[in-house]
């Protein structure tokens, strides 16, 4: 007899992993145990040598589903005799190093369970077992038991306990286990936070048909929701929640009603009905039916299949109901009770609770598909806290982020924690709900960081929050951190040639960036070349007003005289652009950007798309979703030399204008711009590469959300470079401490 001493870290507790183990162990007639720890899983394992060797293989090539498994050491102990096999309670956790499993869509068995009335489960909307259900937004800390959770004081019935304490069932083990009997409820309850009578989801069910605004509490946070068919419960509901034109996500209550309204195929069937469920979009179809508030003036939508038991409980098969945030705009998602009551009961006109608390917020996540696999738009539940493996240990790092879209990042020997969606810093109920995420990842996977990484921009919240947290600081360019991230999710160490594109970013020479080229490793960079600067007449009045950029550009081509043109811009000017110009052309309030943004936002304005925005990268966006569909032609653009060198799009611009004058049709002139852009990016990396020797690309920045711009890039690349672009963080500034983090370690060596 051989007896063993095994450990594993990863993804390993709350996933059915130590029940695994157990009924491995029977199978193979072993002794010995399996309990939590700090750091993962560890069994003592004892039988005859080849069992023991079985056992060692299978743990791998076995393991549930869920599981993550990052490493497994075996070391011989001496044998002890032991014939059974059992489950030991956890040990101490004083490590604290064990991951976290993100949140679980409802498994295929669940689901059976809740539409059978022989079941004890029948109808329950906590129905969970160790192959799903919530983990990240439940545990208080670590190792991963009940009495570490919120479901803490829900005491198991006699029943949950057999399944809980039966190695043979799949709630073996379960933390979240629970049944009507002895598990959380829901209530309904009116504005005030009154109960209403009836089924509470029944009676909500009946109110959304009805056509009212429903809060409901679920996994992460809260949900506001009403009938996507019914148009006027969705304008209530855009009105209410003060969102003019940001297209609302949508649950559809199976795949059959997706197929109906959606263009999707198999890889994007695959990751709607994935274990994460992000909403994903997808391209409206011929029986696309839903109000036209929903998504107005898009050709997408935003899709998700439901994903926790109340999900399937209150949509029917061919039901499909908006599903958006529990918030106003740019605050976070609503998670504590009296909170959602309080800032949501002017929007819900009913609100669905459960009495489970929610430990840790977690917004839905966002994706797409592209080139036939998932890029990430927002990565939260689902997703988040599972870490990104890094090339190499390094010290504790605290990557603080960005001001928008923001997510952290710590960092613990050679794994990165992103957290979830945080959101746009500027809101102080934001900035609060960062600080207290970033104090509870810290506890939660017992790390001390030795470092703050942050932006180079002094005004930044996330850049005050390093300067305030007394660690020595490592300040890291906007850019940088971009190509940074991408490297660090590909395990690369550089040197690439970068592409950065976005909006804005704090520039080392104090200026505004955003269509940088650098030639950058995780150390640092040197700025190659970038876009022509543009003045923002106004400042930042410039970004919620791309009509400013607009009339600059034409002023700049054709002085005073752009007023006979021939354009509907033109011909719906506000007043006041003739002393924006004056202003513009003495420097007054103008500073310079070179961000590809402002180039979409010109050309957005220029042609009539969008002229003023109500929300971030709107203009962008429907210039984009204007070319969609469009193979567009090549405008001219100049190359200026230097170092850094420049290109110049004031020639397209100007070409833009003849077209437009000649009747182009505009859908033709955006898709004209987006070839133009992705010829010069090309262009110009060719350059670039033949200068430098670099044939490894880089491709990051809000703007790279645009599928139709980095589908002509790496399209046109990919012959003659390697490309490298995001999939598992966002290439918006969503991504950025990850950058931010990588560059941190790099330069703490």
């Amino acid at each position: 007899m051989e007896r063993s001493r095994i450990k594993i870290t990863g993804i390993v507790q709350g996933v059915g992993f130590r029940p695994f183990v157990h009924n491995l162990a029977r199978r193979l007639r072993l002794g010995g145990w399996v309990a939590n720890d700090g750091r993962g899983v560890v069994i003592e394992a004892e039988g005859e040598p080849a069992a023991v060797a079985a056992f060692l293989a299978a743990l791998t090539a076995e393991a549930p589903p869920l599981a993550v498994i990052d490493a497994v050491t075996a070391e011989a102990r001496p044998p002890a005799g032991d014939k059974a096999f059992a489950i030991l309670a956890s040990g101490p956790a004083e490590a604290r190093l064990a991951l976290i499993s993100p949140d679980v869509a409802t498994c295929p068995d669940c689901r059976a369970e809740l539409a059978d009335p022989d079941n004890r489960r029948y109808r329950y909307p906590f129905t969970n077992c160790t192959n799903c259900g919530p983990r990240y937004t439940i545990i208080a800390d670590v190792p991963y038991d009940r009495a570490r959770t919120t479901m803490a004081p829900f005491a198991m019935c006699p029943a949950c306990r057999a399944e809980y304490d039966n190695p043979a069932d799949r709630r073996f083990h379960a933390q979240p286990n629970a049944c009507p009997a002895c598990g959380p409820a829901y209530a309904l309850l009116d504005r005030a936070g009154n109960p209403l009578p009836g089924d509470p989801l029944a009676e909500a069910r009946r109110l959304v048909a009805a056509g009212k605004v429903a809060a409901i509490k679920g996994i992460g946070g809260y949900h506001l929701a009403c009938n996507a068919l019914d148009g006027e419960a969705v304008a209530a509901l855009r009105a209410r929640k003060v969102r003019e034109d940001k297209p609302f996500a949508v649950m559809a209550g199976s795949m059959a009603a997706v197929r109906a309204r959606c263009l999707a195929d198999a890889a994007e069937e695959e990751l709607l009905a994935g274990t994460a469920r992000p909403i994903v979009l997808l391209a409206k179809g011929p029986g696309y039916d839903l109000a036209a508030a929903v998504a107005p003036a898009n050709p997408y939508v935003g899709v998700m299949l439901p994903y926790a038991p109340v999900h399937w409980l209150l949509l029917d098969p061919g039901d499909v109901w908006v599903m958006t945030s529990g918030n106003t705009s740019d605050e976070p998602i609503a998670y504590e009770d009296g909170d959602a009551l309080a800032r949501l009961a002017g929007i819900a006109d009913f609100f669905l609770v459960h009495n489970r608390p929610i430990n840790c917020r977690a917004d839905d996540s966002v994706a797409r598909v592209f080139a036939g696999r998932p890029y990430i738009l927002r990565r939260s539940r689902g997703f988040a806290p599972a870490p990104l493996r890094l090339k190499a240990p390094g010290p504790a790092v605290l990557a603080c982020g960005g001001e928008l879209k923001n997510a952290f990042c710590l960092t613990r020997g050679d794994l990165a924690f992103m957290s979830a969606h945080v959101g746009d810093l500027e809101n102080m109920a934001t900035y609060n709900a960062y600080r207290d995420a970033i104090a509870h990842y810290q506890r939660l996977f017992a790390v001390a960081p030795e470092v703050a990484a942050h932006d180079l921009h002094p005004d930044y919240l996330a850049t005050r929050y390093a300067m305030e947290c007394g660690l020595p600081r490592i300040a890291v360019q906007h850019h940088h951190a971009h190509i940074a991230a991408v490297l660090a999710e590909h395990g690369e160490a550089g040197p690439v040639l970068g592409v950065a594109f976005d909006g804005t970013g704090y520039g080392d020479d104090g200026t505004l960036w955003g269509g940088e080229f650098l030639l950058a490793d995780l150390r640092g960079y040197t700025r190659l070349a970038h876009l022509a600067c543009l003045p923002l007449p106004g400042g930042e009045r410039a970004i919620r007003e791309p009509w400013r950029l607009a009339v600059w550009v034409l002023h700049d081509l054709y002085g005073a005289d752009f007023v006979n043109k021939n354009l509907p811009f033109v011909r719906s000017l506000p007043s006041g652009w003739e002393l924006l110009l004056a202003a513009a052309a003495k420097g007054l309030n103008a500073p310079l950007s070179s961000g590809a943004g402002r180039l979409f936002d010109a050309a957005a304005a220029l042609l009539g798309v969008r002229g003023a925005i109500n929300y971030e990268g709107q203009a962008a966006v429907e210039l984009e979703l204007a070319a969609v569909g469009r193979r567009g032609r090549v405008l001219p653009y100049e190359v200026i030399a230097g170092e850094p060198a420049r290109i110049d799009f004031r020639p397209a611009f100007a070409a833009m204008v003849a077209k437009l004058e000649r009747g182009t049709p505009v859908a033709e002139l955006a898709a004209d711009f987006h070839a133009t852009l992705a010829d010069a990016v090309v262009a110009m990396l060719r350059a670039l590469a033949a200068a430098t020797g670099v044939g490894k690309v880089a491709l990051s920045g809000g703007v790279f959300q645009n599928v139709t711009l980095l589908g002509q890039v790496a399209g046109l690349l990919e012959k003659d470079f390697t490309v490298l672009f995001h999939r598992r963080v966002p290439a918006n500034d969503g991504g950025l401490a990850l950058g931010q983090a990588a560059v941190a370690i790099e330069r703490s060596r």
